[in-house]
């Protein structure tokens, strides 16, 4: 299905189910701002905790 009559239907769909106040207010709810992979990836490095991680990933034999 391409992506206008998907839209078009979502669309129908939320406005029918919902009202057109609430379809409206639903679509017009702050989008969660995606962080750039590398970002994301040191954020996780940080809260890291290093011997845990590796005791996890390769157990002591």
């Amino acid at each position: 299905m391409p992506d206008k009559d998907l839209i078009k239907k979502v669309t129908e769909i939320l406005f029918k189910e919902l009202g057109y106040a609430n379809a409206v207010r639903y679509l017009s709810l702050p989008k969660e701002e995606k962080v750039e992979s590398v970002k994301r990836h040191r954020i996780w490095q940080d809260s890291l905790e290093k011997d845990k991680f590796f005791n996890d990933v390769f157990p002591p034999q």
